[in-house]
């Protein structure tokens, strides 16, 4: 959703400077052009050069500056955003604009624009819990800005408690919400994502080598677009997305019965998790021990198909699903998109480079009943969770 968008990061004098810093790389690594305003207590803290090196635009400090060609400052920053992030945001700013003062460049150009605006306090917890503080932030709510509140730990003046400005990745995803189009709102979407673990003993397991990224882009992509979003997953190293329900599961049989469990509940099922397809027929009570023997048989039985029993039970709900495979990748999608009745595929052949498991990108095809193939480049999982999304809110219409 940041891609090629035009993002006005504005920075306020606080310890938290450090961390808009890298805000910024992550907002230009998502493909958003942004240009820094920063108060002159910011300057204080972090150099403007700092950011005028990551941004790779000339950092605005100045109210009477003039840009090339005779430009307003103020007026064309306010007029080239299609986001403004205000990150850390003082209780001096939140003053400032609930009051409508505008005194230097940065709340003169909050007062001119007309995109979205993105808040994000950072300050002393008692600062926070002021009466005034709270009654100038009710007052930029109703104003229609958007505040992301702070979170609670030690702060750097020595207190703890509210006050911590948010992890800049939370602040992107955030300012990714705000750009998302609401073409999902009012349905519920149902996704799966990681793998499955079959217990052998109390020390090992099968499994396989998804990470879950692309399971979680999507259901992360899905909720900034206006969904309900379910996420059932396997064990992975992924924190849950915001917003999104995650149901944690563990064996197939677990990831079963959540799904179906919650399958009424659901317009749209997307079913990106790599599941077990075999389990031991036993599990030993005991850790096995080496033997003499170099061979060492493992008895296993086939699990229930989750992705067959949705779509013989889906009703009028959609339902896709993912293919992994090593070969003849169009023709082994085919036969399980129809055999399955989905009403679309994703195929991938994972042995080849970037788009095989646990990296950040993906090279996929869609796949449709009609015989209708799109095939996308290399792209990150992000981008093709919104690909997906696409193509998903095209086939509701």
């Amino acid at each position: 959703m940041l891609k090629d968008k035009t993002i006005v990061l504005g920075v306020c004098g606080g310890i938290a400077v450090y961390k808009s810093v890298e805000l910024l790389r992550l907002l230009v690594k998502a493909g958003a052009s942004v240009h820094v305003i920063m108060t002159k207590s910011a300057c204080e803290f972090v150099t403007p050069l700092t950011f005028q090196t990551l941004s790779g635009h000339p950092v605005h400090t100045e109210l009477f500056n003039l840009l090339q060609e005779m430009e307003i400052g103020h007026i064309t920053l306010a007029d080239r955003a299609d986001l403004f992030i205000v990150a850390p945001a003082t209780a001096n700013l939140a003053g400032k604009l609930a009051g409508g003062i505008a005194d230097d460049l940065l709340t003169t150009t909050l007062m001119a624009t007309k995109a979205p605006v993105l808040l994000v306090p950072a300050m002393n917890v008692n600062m926070y819990e002021n009466r005034i503080y709270q009654r100038n932030e009710k007052t930029l709510r109703e104003a229609g800005y958007h505040l992301l509140e702070p979170e609670c730990g030690y702060l750097a003046c020595g207190w703890e408690g509210k006050g911590k400005m948010p992890a800049p990745a939370t602040i992107v995803a955030h300012a990714s919400a705000l750009l998302a189009p609401k073409d999902l709102l009012g349905e519920s979407i149902l996704v799966t994502a990681g793998p499955t673990r079959e217990a052998i003993d109390p020390v090992r397991y099968i499994s396989n080598h998804s990470s879950g990224k692309m399971g979680y882009a999507i259901a992360r992509a899905a909720q900034q677009r206006g969904a309900r979003v379910i996420l059932i997953s396997g064990p992975v190293a992924i924190p849950a997305p915001l917003g999104v329900e995650l149901i944690n599961v563990v064996t197939a049989e677990e990831m079963r019965q959540a799904v179906l469990d919650r399958l009424a509940e659901v317009t749209i099922v997307i079913k990106a998790a790599a599941v077990a397809d075999y389990r031991p027929a036993e599990v030993c009570g005991t850790k096995i021990k080496k033997g003499s023997s170099d061979l060492m048989t493992l008895p296993l039985i086939k699990n229930a198909d989750i992705l067959a029993e949705i779509g013989v039970n889906k009703g009028r709900r959609l339902v896709v699903g993912f293919a992994a495979e090593t070969a003849d990748l169009l023709e082994n999608a085919r036969k399980k998109l129809l055999s399955k009745n989905l009403d679309m595929i994703v195929a991938n052949d994972v042995s080849e480079a970037g788009a095989g498991f646990d990296v950040e990108t993906n090279r996929v095809r869609f796949l449709l009943p009609d015989g209708e193939v799109e095939t996308l480049p290399l792209l990150d999982k992000s981008e093709v969770a919104q690909r997906l999304l696409d193509r998903i809110s095209r086939l509701r219409c």
